[in-house]
């Protein structure tokens, strides 16, 4: 059988696609036999089939959200583009093939803009210079985009032409925001953000329900296979009708209100730690119409069950139908899940970035008499040796 492989100039160098030389039927079988051998014992202990992974129609630009590092470079010039792989040392870019089109070009804009008006590149050795990163993103739904530039500092020399000059380049941008980064780390983003243009703010849907996107709020890069995750834990969840739902390590509210817009009449909690994300959250479940059907609660996940499991009444917080979880990499906590597993849900939805993490948490609730249902792989970023699961348990 000819599968179609794909190519790309700087796949060596930038190695963000590992296995973009791979025919995509065959890094669909390579994660479906990676999960079979993780959590084959555990499938076959409860009787669980593990389902066909959902794959991508068309594995290319599927990113709706790309970003650059900025540097000094010879004569003037401004290098942009990514990291080698395991350096610092930036490979241009000119397009990437699994990035929404329109996003590369309005990143190198930026340099070339930046070196027109004389904004300087950050030096990341000698913590001068002035212009980190960018980052774009894109509404899948609407096309909205917005354009994040991270500086060293909160002063823009020659602020208005550089805005200008950006967006005359690309009219189709939707609103600017500067974040202020002076920090000597790796991380991106700063805790500052000063908007230069438009609203600050982009609006993208999943599932029905729309979502407030600004600089610093976490959202899918893939919603096109968000969509089908989400889709996939909802279904796994088997909501009724007044029934309450946790959503744990809950984000911007995104998987709950999906929940929520889907099934009436359905009493949503949603917990997590960030203050600005339970603020979004809020406002999300307010512009979806679900702020009498949605409550949002700033709280680490594990104090937050534990704690209410404490008052024992069968109707107040400490009683859930389902618990869903969407933990960050590292996975939850035995803590988090002994609460969770003392609720006593008829269900437990765990959706995972990181199977190996989520496999050794199955294993700890099965201990406490949980078994595995349903597990589903989704490929999320294709070309990658990346997969996410959703995974739905109950009690024996």
């Amino acid at each position: 059988m000819g599968y179609r492989t794909y190519t790309c100039p700087i796949a060596r160098q930038c190695g963000g696609c590992e296995w973009l030389s791979v025919p995509y039927p065959i890094q669909l079988k390579r994660k479906q036999e990676a999960i079979a051998q993780l959590f084959g014992d555990l499938a076959q202990a409860d009787g669980c089939e593990i389902s066909t992974i959902v794959g991508m129609d068309e594995p290319r630009a599927y990113r709706y959200k790309a970003a650059t590092p900025f540097a000094p470079g010879t004569r003037g010039r401004i290098r942009s583009g990514f990291f080698a792989q395991g350096t610092h040392r930036i490979v241009p870019c000119a397009e990437c093939l699994v990035e929404e089109l329109s996003l590369r070009p309005i990143l190198n804009s930026v340099a070339r803009v930046a070196e027109r008006v004389g904004v300087s590149a950050y030096h990341e050795d000698k913590g001068s210079g002035l212009l980190r990163h960018a980052i774009v993103r894109k509404a899948m739904v609407g096309g909205e985009i917005l354009l994040t530039i991270v500086t060293n500092g909160n002063h823009i020399p020659q602020e208005l032409r550089f805005v200008d000059g950006i967006l005359s380049a690309h009219p189709e941008i939707t609103t600017i925001v500067q974040n202020v980064n002076t920090r000597r780390t790796n991380a991106m983003l700063g805790s500052r953000n000063n908007v230069l243009y438009g609203k600050g703010i982009i609006h993208d849907s999943l599932l029905g329900c729309t979502f407030e996107l600004g600089a610093t709020s976490f959202y899918q890069t893939n919603p096109s296979q968000t969509e089908k995750l989400y889709a996939l834990a909802i279904k796994s969840a088997q909501l009724e009708p007044g029934m309450r739902l946790l959503d744990a390590y809950c984000g911007t509210g995104t998987i709950g209100l999906c929940a929520a817009h889907s099934c009436k009449d359905l009493q949503l909690v949603g917990v997590e730690r960030g203050e600005e994300a339970i603020v979004n959250a809020k406002r999300n479940a307010r512009a979806n119409h679900l702020e009498q059907a949605a409550r949002f609660v700033r709280a680490d996940a594990t104090e937050y069950l534990a704690g209410s499991k404490r008052s024992n009444k069968m109707h107040s917080s400490a009683y859930y139908d389902v618990i869903m979880l969407d933990p960050p990499r590292a996975g939850s906590t035995p803590e988090f899940l002994s609460a969770a597993s003392a609720c006593n849900p008829k269900r437990i939805v765990y959706i995972s970035c990181n199977p190996q993490t989520q496999a050794r948490d199955l294993w700890f609730l099965r201990q406490k008499g949980w078994k595995l249902d349903s597990l589903t792989p989704v490929d999320m970023f294709p070309h990658t040796k990346h997969v996410e699961t959703v995974v739905s348990m109950s009690k024996e």
